[in-house]
C-alpha cells in the first residue's frame, strides 16, 4: 500500500507539471490585472507546450526506441528529452512569456531554463540529478517571491510545497530512483537560479 501511494506521489507531482503551476499560481495569487482572453491564452499555450508536446515528444522517443520508459532512468536517456525541453523554453520565452508582458513568469521560465541546462551537463557528466526536485524546488522559490514582491500571504502553500517536497524526496528515494546526493543536487539546481534572478524583477 505503501509503495503505491509513493509511487503516485511521483506521477502526481512530476516535474512537467511545474512551470504550468507556476503560470496558475501567479494568475490566481497576484493582484496584477491582466485581461481575462490573455491570461487564458497564456495559459493554453503553456499547457500545450509544457505538457502536451512533452508527452508526444516522449512517445515519439520510446517509438524510435531513444528511451525505455517515462522516468527516464539512465543519465543517457536524459540527453534528448532535456534538449527538446531546453527549445521548448526558449520558444515560451520568446514567443509565449516575454519580458515586456510578464516580467515574474518571464524569469521564472528563464530560471526553469538555466535549470534545464545545468541538468542536461550534469546528464552528459553521467550525474543523475532529480528533476522532480528541480522542478519542486523552482517552484517553491517563486512561489515566496511572489508573497514577497506582492505582499500576500501564502504561508499554507509554504508549508504544503515542504510537505510535498519531503514526500517527492521520500517517493524518490523507496522506489530508489534517486540517492541522496541526486536529490540535493536536484533541489539546489531548481531553486539557485530561481534565488539567483530575484535581483532583476524583485
Amino acid at each position: 500500500m505503501i509503495h503505491y501511494l509513493l509511487k503516485s506521489i511521483s506521477y502526481i507531482f512530476h516535474p512537467l507539471l511545474m512551470p504550468l503551476l507556476g503560470v496558475v499560481f501567479y494568475f490566481s495569487k497576484t493582484p496584477r490585472f491582466i485581461p481575462e482572453p490573455v491570461m487564458k491564452a497564456k495559459i493554453f499555450s503553456v499547457t500545450i507546450l509544457t505538457l502536451i508536446l512533452p508527452i508526444l515528444l516522449y512517445f515519439l522517443l520510446k517509438t524510435i526506441k531513444r528511451v525505455e520508459s517515462l522516468e527516464l532512468k539512465t543519465s543517457k536517456e536524459r540527453i534528448i528529452p532535456l534538449i527538446l525541453n531546453v527549445l521548448i523554453m526558449i520558444l515560451i520565452l520568446k514567443r509565449v512569456l516575454p519580458y515586456n508582458e510578464i516580467p515574474e513568469l518571464y524569469y521564472y521560465y528563464l530560471g526553469i531554463l538555466f535549470s534545464t541546462l545545468t541538468c542536461l551537463f550534469l546528464a552528459i557528466l553521467r550525474f543523475k540529478a532529480s528533476i522532480h526536485m528541480i522542478g519542486s524546488a523552482g517552484f517553491f522559490m517563486f512561489a515566496i517571491a511572489l508573497s514577497i514582491n506582492f505582499k500576500i500571504n501564502i504561508n499554507g502553500t509554504i508549508a504544503l510545497m515542504c510537505i510535498i517536497m519531503g514526500a517527492i524526496a521520500t517517493s524518490r528515494l523507496h522506489l530508489k530512483a534517486h540517492t541522496n546526493a541526486e536529490l540535493l543536487v536536484g533541489f539546489f539546481v531548481g531553486l539557485l537560479p530561481q534565488l539567483v534572478l530575484l535581483n532583476y524583477w524583485l
